[in-house]
């Protein structure tokens, strides 16, 4: 599975950005996805899953503020920011999960300025 990110940037706290990872190699129906970050000087965690079915878990930091759709046509997830927070800063990393075993695409960069 090759995993593309994009959509990271640069903006102030309280705004909005969507991330978008496009997936192939594999049938993207068949799946499970999701978010991570990794702040400067933290481990990475988990932000945002969905699985093949269309259910999805969050981190409790961002529940309420981030949805992570998925468009099984397009072979994408998305990752929608909204409230910002400054501690929302990190590397943002796409997951694709499929029988035990992890694919990574490339950070995107979000930073979140107050």
């Amino acid at each position: 599975v090759q995993l593309q990110a994009s959509g990271g940037g640069s903006v102030q706290a309280g705004d909005s950005l969507r991330l978008s990872c496009a997936a192939s190699g594999r049938t993207f129906s068949s799946l499970s996805m999701g978010w991570y970050r990794q702040a400067s000087g933290k481990q990475r965690e988990l932000v945002a899953l969905i699985t093949s079915g269309g259910s999805a878990n969050y981190a409790d930091s961002v529940k309420g503020r981030f949805t992570i759709p998925r468009d099984d046509a397009k072979n994408t997830v998305y990752l929608q920011m909204n409230s910002l927070k400054p501690e929302d800063t990190a590397v943002y990393y796409c997951n694709a999960y499929y029988y035990g075993l992890n694919y990574w695409g490339q950070g995107t960069l979000v930073t979140v300025s107050s």
